[in-house]
């Protein structure tokens, strides 16, 4: 609060029309304590004494509480001394309960300041307050009719700060304040509340003077003056200038302050027409807004905006003006945020936490509208506010995206008020507190039902659709729910628990009514809807997720009856005013009644409630936000519920609900058919499982098992199977609806079946049933392959023998899992593929033989040889599963058998590992090997066949390698310049093996060479490592077939392949020399040298280089320096 030092204008003139001074006498212009004559009963604060309270400050009291001081002037043509003092010190604020509320962020001082910088409690103001005044640091206390003012210090400030504070205050509120301490925030600072503070707590310790005005009409002409004289001498530096200026316009008669009467008084208390509420700092208010809005959610805004919302809040339960006040600034900053503009025109979302606090800020314009005390034209002025801010373009939308269609709010009301029915296009935050305030609270019934705890009627017959009691009498309240709970939450707000606590038992009566009718509804048509297999919404706007939080606020207020009494429970709702108001005659003739029945708490009803809401089908709202809502709202009642310890009665509770929401048909969404496009129930439903399971685990397999369902997934509903009922699912084929959480769907129901999984250990029948669960309603191959993993860690727990049950149910769900990828890209394929084989390992030697066996409907040819395969028949695998001799021949057969399959299906990627599995078995090798042949001809690369070829190399087949590379070289083909390829050691090594092999071995693969490479560096490799050694040297198996003699390079077939280097040479040169840049000179001139090296192999070799140099020089003249490079080195 920014509390300036200069004193607020007077509020109202003073004069005494009827003045006589003889009236005057005997009256003393000096002051009194406030606990002097006359003062209240236990005034010291002793409570040594209890004397009765007088007359007078009983009516004095009343007076201060209720009439501005400037009525009781004008009541009464002469006021005694003692009654004006007793009214002015009955004027000041008695309760610590607001000043505290004015001076942190709650009441009880337990969060932060506004800054947020600071989270030492003691820093808060009010604490600070209460240390200053403790500390006695409070001094100069003076009360000057309602104007308290005195002296603060502050040691905490270096030097020691001594802050002069001035209040004032009307009718028990403090009206205004300022601090020379120059403090800005919201809230009263530590010195106001010091001085406040001391006023309340220690009254007889404070100097009290009647306002300045009755003083001076006490004094002579002589003692005004030198009154006057001595203020200017005292204060002449800063009163001269006004005083002079003051003194001009009283002596010009035409001046226009002669044409008032009296003069204006700060201490005189308030005048008939001033408003009386708390001092509130307007300006501080919206640029504190306006800052924590600039943050955009960092620096903990967010959180000091809720905590501006919880102010609110606490100020309507306090039954403060301020709090509308409050809000009207809050949502005023809010409206003028730039950002709203700028994610309009962007077609960007707002964040998540912005977008939660303008539903609080539509809840509590919500709450203020629907003040049972609200009079109507403060009603309308609320009204053209609303409208002037939901008529601005940027005005946020309800559902955060887009508008929807949804039924007026004032729908059903019983009163039939349905006010205007014109709508925008869209429903915005404000729509719906818009259209409460034609909502009213004159009907009788209702007005019954707020009233007393006593309203029933014993011999109301309940058969009608909209009966106002039940069967046992007891009174229901039927409105649209979303708006009746507002109403309970309106009371609440306002600090009517009571009456908030009566109508919400009223609702949920009604719920429970309705459920019964709906139960009964249903069971007349059973037959009927289950022939047609589909249903339709029969709530299009459901309770869990809607912007007013209906179940929400019924839970919370019968969970918070236990504090009813603290405070609130004495100060009844009166509806006077109402033209249909109950007597206290009707009252009395009512039979007597409780708000509960025999065995009931509330905290049954709370629960009953929840359990009502969360079951409800409803259809899943359009837009983003509005779904995250639905499933943010539905995690927070749960969290609520599960803070419950359940007893026998509430346990009751919950297998009476259980059965309602299972056979309660399209109005449960666990009901036997359920509409396409409803919420599903799978976090709900875990709840219930795991609730119910100790005490009836029949009925909570049930609940379970019919929440799995997720019909938006189903492509086709079987209406004639009737068999299994919570398997029939409704369908609108031609739409797909716009699930942005289905993500987050699905994963609860993964959630779900995993919890029925491990509960189901052990027990064969029901694992049995949650597997035919899983693989009917689970669509997404990550979640089942996530429930495989969790029922195999379940199974094979460390402490207890795996569970072979449950070990198959993850087989089974892990093969499910493969045949659902096996077509389709997954990143998680072959971690999938690995742990199946793991799983199946750990089932037992039939499981693997048997995904053997039927590999083509789950791996590909490749997962089948390179993981499935070479995983079963590896060593750890022998030794984990115990394996005879006998047993281990089966299992090499079978993958065998799937090794030749797949290498007939894939060659190019399952050949090797064919030959390697088949290595033991000399027909399966020799088939797997011939299956290489067929296939290098047409579909097998060079890459391939030469892998394989080593392959047979390195197993002792060299000449099966030798066929297998020179089938190989057919398919490559190496370009002058590819001289990094990556198989040039695959060439190199060919022809090494080729060497080794023997002359005729190397005849027959120069050829091959010659023709595949053209790049003359590799080809000037193979035909040195040609001549260093005698072909079959290398290999000592072929040792006979050597002639002993290095091979000439002037025969066959060296010279083939000499003549074909001097040839890729030469064609290279030219090839480079065509766009050929000077810095690559020196590269080229050392590319001649090592092509002279080559040429110099021949026995012409030195004139066929020189031929060649001469043509270069001929032919690229032109390139002078190059040339000249060349001559320089090469003649």
């Amino acid at each position: 609060m920014d509390e300036r030092v200069q004193q607020p204008p007077a509020k109202r003139h003073c004069w005494r029309p009827g003045y006589n001074s003889a009236c005057r006498q005997g009256q003393r212009a000096g002051g009194v304590l406030c606990g002097g004559t006359g003062s209240a009963p236990g005034g010291s604060g002793n409570g040594k004494t209890h004397n009765p309270e007088s007359l007078l400050d009983i009516a004095a009291r009343r007076v201060a509480e209720k009439w501005p001081f400037q009525r009781v002037e004008e009541r009464f043509e002469r006021i005694p001394e003692p009654v004006q003092r007793r009214i002015v010190y009955w004027s000041f604020p008695r309760s610590e309960k607001e000043i505290c509320m004015y001076s942190s962020f709650n009441a009880g001082g337990e969060e932060s300041g506004t800054s947020g910088d600071n989270n030492d409690e003691t820093q808060l103001p009010f604490l600070r307050g209460v240390t200053l005044l403790e500390s006695g640091w409070v001094d100069n206390v003076l009360q000057v009719g309602f104007h308290l003012s005195g002296t603060v210090t502050d040691p905490a400030t270096s030097p020691e700060l001594v802050c002069n504070v001035s209040v004032s205050f009307d009718r028990c509120k403090i009206t205004a304040v300022t601090c020379t301490c120059g403090n800005k925030d919201i809230f009263y600072c530590a010195h106001v509340v010091a001085l406040s503070l001391y006023r309340v707590r220690k009254p007889e310790q404070v100097k009290l003077h009647l306002p300045i005005s009755e003083t001076l009409f006490q004094m002579s002409r002589d003692q005004l003056q030198k009154f006057v004289q001595y203020l200017i001498s005292v204060h002449h530096t800063e009163v001269l200038p006004t005083a002079q200026k003051l003194a001009d316009e009283i002596l010009s008669q035409n001046s226009e302050i002669n044409q008032v009467h009296g003069a204006p008084d700060p201490t005189a208390g308030a005048s008939v027409d001033d408003e009386n509420c708390w001092h509130l700092d307007e300006e501080q208010v919206q640029e504190q807004v306006k800052l924590f809005l600039s943050q955009g959610g960092y620096h903990g805004s967010g959180k000091q905006l809720n905590l501006l919302f919880s102010k609110v809040r606490e100020m309507l339960k306090m039954r403060d003006s301020n709090g509308a006040r409050m809000l009207t600034l809050i949502t005023e900053q809010f409206m003028a945020d730039p950002r709203l503009a700028l994610w309009r025109q962007q077609g960007t979302t707002m964040t998540d936490k912005y977008r939660q606090l303008w539903d609080e800020l539509g809840a509590l314009w919500m709450c203020i509208v629907l003040n049972p005390h609200c009079k109507q034209e403060q009603k309308s002025s609320w009204l053209r506010q609303l409208r002037r801010w939901n008529s601005v373009d940027v005005c946020p939308w309800e559902d955060g995206n887009h508008g929807n269609e949804l039924p007026n709010l004032t729908h059903s009301l019983p009163q039939g008020a349905h006010g205007n029915q014109e709508m925008r296009p869209h429903r915005t935050v404000f729509t719906r507190a818009i259209e409460a305030c034609d909502l009213h609270w004159q009907d009788r019934h209702l007005q019954h039902i707020i009233a007393s705890d006593l309203y029933a009627n014993y011999c109301y017959h309940d058969n009608q659709e909209g009966s106002l009691f039940d069967s046992r009498g007891w009174p229901l309240w039927h409105e649209h729910v979303p708006t009746a709970c507002a109403r309970v939450d309106a009371l609440r707000s306002h600090g009517y628990p009571r009456e908030a606590l009566r109508l919400a038992i009223a609702v949920v009566n009604t719920l429970r009514r309705q459920q019964q009718r709906q139960l009964e509804h249903f069971r007349r048509h059973k037959k009927e809807l289950l022939h047609k297999g589909h249903t339709s919404i029969t709530n299009m706007e459901g309770w869990v997720g809607h912007p007013l939080d209906p179940i929400g606020t019924l839970f919370s207020t019968l969970t918070e009856s236990g504090r009813v009494g603290d405070e609130g429970a004495n100060i009844c709702l009166d509806l006077s005013d109402c033209s249909s108001v109950v007597s206290r005659a009707d009252l009395q003739r009512m039979p007597v009644q409780r708000l509960l029945g025999d065995g009931e708490s509330y905290m049954a009803l709370a629960v009953e409630t929840a359990l009502i809401g969360l079951g409800q089908q409803r259809v899943m709202p359009d837009g983003l936000y509005a779904q995250e809502k639905v499933c943010r709202n539905e995690e927070q009642l749960l969290a609520k519920l599960q803070e419950v310890e359940l007893d026998d009665s509430l346990v009751k509770i919950f297998r009476k609900q259980a059965v309602f929401l299972l056979e309660a048909g399209p109005y449960s969404g666990l009901g036997e058919i359920v509409h396409r496009e409803s919420v599903p129930m799978h976090t709900f439903a875990r709840y219930l499982f795991t609730s119910l399971l100790p005490h009836d685990a029949e009925l909570a397999y049930k609940i379970a098992l019919r929440a799995m369902r997720l019909p938006v997934l189903e492509s086709t509903a079987s209406s004639g199977d009737l068999s299994r009922p919570h398997h029939i699912v409704s369908v609108v084929p031609n739409r797909y609806p716009r699930w942005f959480t289905l993500s987050h769907i699905e994963s609860q129901q993964c959630e779900l079946a995993s919890t029925m999984l491990t509960a189901a250990k052990g027990d064969s029948r029901k694992l049995e049933t949650v597997l035919e669960s899983i693989q009917k309603n689970i669509h997404s191959s990550s979640h089942i392959f996530k429930l495989a993993q969790d029922a195999f860690k379940i199974a094979t727990l460390m402490d207890s023998l795996p569970d072979i049950t449950l070990l198959k149910v993850s087989l089974e769900l892990g093969l499910q899992v493969m045949r659902i990828t096996l077509s389709t890209l997954n990143w998680r394929r072959r971690e999938m593929v690995r742990w199946l084989v793991t799983c199946a390992t750990e089932v037992g030697v039939y499981a693997l033989d048997s995904i053997m066996q039927n590999w083509f409907t789950l791996f590909t040819p490749t997962e089948a040889t390179s993981i499935v395969a070479t995983t079963v028949m590896s060593n750890s695998t022998i030794v984990r599963l115990h394996l005879d001799c006998h047993q281990q021949e089966n299992l090499a057969s079978s993958a065998r058998t799937l090794a030749l399959q797949c290498a007939m299906k894939d060659p190019q990627n399952c050949a090797l590992s064919a030959l390697t599995l088949c290595e033991k078995d000399h027909i399966a090798f020799e088939t797997a090997y011939q299956i290489v042949l067929d296939a290098a001809a047409t579909g097998m690369s060079y890459t391939q066949l030469f892998t394989i070829a080593r392959y047979m190399e390195h197993r002792g087949y060299p000449m099966r390698a030798y066929k297998l590379a020179t089938l190989a070289m057919a398919h490559l083909n190496l370009s002058y310049n590819q001289d990094t390829h990556p198989a040039i050691n695959d060439v190199l090594w060919a022809c090494a093996l080729s060497h080794s092999l023997g002359k005729n071995e190397l005849a027959a693969v120069i050829p091959l060479v010659v023709k595949s490479v053209k790049c003359a560096t590799v080809l000037s490799d193979i035909l040195r490592r040609c001549t260093l050694t005698t072909p079959g040297m290398v290999s000592a198996l072929h040792s006979r077939r050597n002639s002993g003699k290095l091979m000439s390079l002037d025969k066959a077939p060296l010279r083939q392949l000499l003549d074909a280097t001097i040839g890729a040479y030469i064609n290279t040169t030219h090839s480079r020399l065509t766009h050929i840049s000077p810095r690559h000179y020196s590269e080229f001139i050392e590319f001649l040298g090592k092509a002279r090296e080559t040429f110099m192999m021949a026995h012409d070799g030195h004139i066929q280089f020189t031929q060649f140099i001469d043509n270069l020089k001929q032919i690229y003249k032109g390139k002078k320096k190059l040339m000249m490079l060349v001559r320089e080195r090469f003649g």
